[in-house]
């Protein structure tokens, strides 16, 4: 019997139970720390290197390697209607979500696109309740969305007192490109696709790339002189990128839409743009208005109440403090 054809249950029960919850605790802590730090390496790539040629460039290198490896190991080739299927999906999260969000950061600093980027369960938790047969989000998680769109109206408002504004299309590149990040997302979740869904993820990253292959083409990216211009910093950039941002991470997410929830898959949202903001400080001495700080502080608070609730703000309403005995 082919691996397309394995009854689901035998699929569910491949895993071991007791190695399940660990291995789930890797795939996201590999996508917290990596993901986090590839808005720092998107930020150096893109300083000599066409935005969607490199990310295009990123995931056929990744997806390419990781479809081979798959083959080879004796998973079952995609059929034409899982092409589809993940096809698409990839277009929307790679070509449109990682392509904006890269070509952006030529304008916006890398730790302002993170925690743009940071607002995704807003747009999980509406999309979720607006599709086909969707579910109401709970209290909590519509207080989560008013608290969050707050966050958003603060960090994108323009500031007087700012030296230098972000650029207005830059901001609106990485608004779109985190919807289209959340609507492929549920996409990928809810659609039938490869029982492998490490070959899922590669035929994904196949996908964006072609497409993200064909804006560069169209915009003129490969023009004369692109590759002479690149500095070594740069493609050392895109090697990480290509290597742990889209072999290694995007293979861990593409394993955990599959057994994990669309709330756990949102936690990356607050933890990535932690991880951003301290690197792209620590690397590259980027910084955060006051206000724009405030808006962060919005939006991951709102994040923190849609995926774990109320209970901490509660444990922290009923907390007093005790001094220990003298």
């Amino acid at each position: 019997m082919s691996e397309q054809e394995e009854p689901p249950n035998q699929r569910r029960t491949a895993t071991r139970p007791s190695t399940r919850p660990l291995m789930q605790a890797v795939a996201f802590a590999t996508v917290y720390l990596i993901w986090g730090s590839t808005y720092l390496g998107i930020r150096v790539a893109v300083r000599t290197i066409p935005p969607f040629l490199m990310s295009g460039c990123r995931y056929l290198l990744a997806g390419g390697v990781l479809f081979a490896a798959l083959r080879a190991t004796g998973v079952a080739a995609p059929t034409l209607a899982q092409w589809l299927r993940s096809g698409l999906a990839g277009v929307v999260m790679l070509a449109v979500g990682n392509g904006l969000v890269t070509w952006a950061e030529q304008k916006v600093a890398s730790n302002f696109a993170a925690l743009l980027i940071s607002a995704v369960p807003l747009y999980v938790a509406l999309l979720e309740w607006l599709r086909p047969r969707g579910s109401r989000p709970p209290a909590h998680q519509l207080a989560g969305i008013l608290v969050g769109a707050a966050g958003m109206a603060v960090l994108v408002w323009p500031d007087p007192h700012a030296l230098a504004a972000p650029s207005a299309a830059g901001i609106v590149a990485v608004l779109i490109s985190g919807f289209a990040w959340a609507a492929g997302t549920l996409y990928a979740r809810y659609s039938p696709h490869h029982p492998n869904a490490v070959m899922a993820a590669a035929q994904q990253m196949i996908a964006g790339a072609v497409a993200l292959l064909v804006i560069g083409l169209v915009r003129g990216e490969a023009g004369p002189g692109a590759l002479s211009a690149v500095t070594w910093s740069s493609f050392l950039a895109f090697l990480y990128l290509a290597i742990f941002g889209s072999l290694v991470a995007f293979s861990a997410f593409g394993w955990l839409i599959t057994v994990s929830t669309p709330a756990r898959l949102s936690t990356t949202a607050f933890v990535n743009p932690v991880v951003a903001v301290i690197l792209g400080w620590a690397l590259l001495g980027e910084t955060l208005a006051s206000r724009a700080l405030a808006g962060a502080i919005l939006i991951v608070c709102a994040v923190v109440v849609m995926t774990v609730g109320l209970a901490p703000l509660r444990w922290l309403a009923r907390y007093r403090y005790t001094a220990p005995p003298e």
